[in-house]
């Protein structure tokens, strides 16, 4: 009899899916702890049969069971678990003040099973009011807490119950997801590490524990666990993601390309990964990876917004990497088609341009290309002063300061436009009107290299005289 009492104390069958379902599963990590990890815990079988069984009858953290309370819960069991309502109504019937604790516990499992968390809640609050050191009623007030998000009500009724000396490899772990979702690493990790003592196989206990240590800077504490989680789960993407984020961590960008290229290779990397990939590469100056890397990521996903790629061309063309920045741009023109908005074909466009011009080239097509978008949009200031520029190193500086003064009516690119005239003027030898253009520039946007070329140009002007 005292062996279904201890069953029927909580009278829960399992925090499982709702459909019997008792699969182990271990979840889809994430840099975030969210709901995924929880299911795969409510679903372990030992878990559930944790979460129903007792620890027996201890009078430290136990309250006692009378002989009529102890027939009580024999009629439940007889109840159980075909007629919850009527269980659940032989109990109301008969709780009162001065009933055991035991039985305000074994309605709220009742009333759990019938889905009804905050009854439940209730009842197990009961419970620890009649009898405040009733360890298995923390336990059970923690883990519904949990489930509702009710983060430091858990909190403190974990912590009660590892007081009275119930610590179990369950409590200890959502203790540890409880403080990760305070972004409180450092309890969150001594929680997992006593879980993951308890129960070293739990992925779940392994993986909060990586991420805990990883949110801490601990690189090496979570690359050595994730070598553990990606040596038994080879296929699961945010492993090797993870990883690769740590040696990062450790300045190790190399072993953090292997683990992007194994995620590649295994056919699940994304476009974020990709991207990260070609990041690498370009700051190790391997260009020819790297483009190839930006390309991949292009063709996960050809409708992807022009920026990202258009950033990546820029960071090549900032290397040196000119052919490889074209190449890339060839095949944005061709993946993005006629699906591109005109925005992001006038960033394009521009980009395209400065890689002509910085190349050398003067020929006729880049003027084509930035034509093309100042019909795109006519205050393009960009393109204005890209195209003053084209003009001034093609030796035509009178067209330049046509575009130059167009540029100058837009108020983001007075300044910049200003400047760029008066360059134009200074290179004449007409200083005196390249000065009122500086001066005007200044006054827009104070920089010290235009104040050092002010001085500069008043010197040649005087000297002039």
């Amino acid at each position: 009899m005292f062996a279904f009492a201890a069953a029927v104390m909580l009278g829960v069958q399992a925090f499982g899916d709702g459909n019997g379902a008792a699969k182990s599963q271990a979840p889809a990590p994430s840099m975030q702890v969210g709901a995924a990890d929880l299911r795969a815990v409510w679903n372990d079988p030992s878990f559930q049969k944790s979460f129903v069984a007792g620890y027996g009858v201890n009078p430290e953290v136990e309250p006692r069971i009378s002989t009529d309370d102890m027939a009580l819960l024999e009629l439940v069991r007889q109840l159980m678990p075909d007629e919850l309502p009527a269980a659940e109504a032989l109990l109301r019937g008969s709780i009162k003040d001065d009933t055991s604790a035991v039985l305000d516990l074994t309605l709220g499992g009742v009333q759990y099973q019938e889905d009804r968390a905050d009854d439940a809640l209730a009842n197990y609050r009961r419970a620890v009011e009649k009898y405040p050191n009733f360890r298995r009623a923390y336990r059970s007030i923690g883990l519904i807490c949990v489930r509702k998000g009710m983060i430091d009500e858990a909190i403190a009724a974990f912590n009660r119950m590892i007081e009275l000396g119930g610590a179990d490899a369950y409590s200890y772990g959502l203790l540890g997801f409880c403080h990760s979702q305070k972004q409180d690493y450092q309890p969150a990790e001594a929680a997992y590490r006593n879980a993951l003592l308890l129960q070293p196989s739990n992925v779940e206990w392994r993986l909060g524990l990586t991420r805990t240590v990883f949110k801490q800077g601990k690189f090496e504490d979570a690359a050595s666990l994730l070598d553990v989680l990606i040596q038994t789960f080879p296929e699961k993407a945010d492993f090797w993601l993870l990883q690769a984020h740590t040696y990062l961590g450790l300045k190790e960008p190399q072993k953090a390309a292997v683990n992007l290229e194994a995620l590649d290779a295994i056919g699940k990397s994304s476009v974020d990964s990709l991207y990260t990939l070609g990041d690498i590469y370009l700051s190790e100056s391997l260009l020819d990876l790297a483009m190839q890397a930006y390309a991949r990521a292009l063709a996960k996903d050809p409708a992807q917004s022009p920026v990202r790629i258009i950033r990546s061309t820029e960071g090549l063309a900032a290397r040196g990497g000119m052919d490889q920045a074209r190449a890339l741009i060839t095949k944005v023109k061709a993946s993005s088609g006629s699906t591109i908005s005109d925005a992001d074909r006038r960033k394009l466009l521009k980009l395209e341009a400065r890689l002509s011009m910085a190349g050398g080239a003067g020929d006729e097509a880049t003027a084509r290309v930035l034509q093309e978008v100042i019909e795109l949009d006519p205050l393009d200031g960009e393109a204005l002063i890209l195209l003053g520029q084209y003009h001034n190193r093609g030796g035509r500086p009178d067209q330049a300061i046509l575009f130059y003064e167009r540029a100058a009516r837009i108020e983001s690119f007075a300044a910049n436009a200003k400047v760029k005239m008066a360059q134009v003027y200074v290179a004449q030898g007409r200083f005196g009107e390249a000065l009122p253009l500086l001066r005007d520039a200044q006054a827009l946007r104070p920089r010290e290299d235009v104040a050092r070329y002010i001085e500069q140009v008043e010197r040649a002007s005087k000297g002039k005289k």
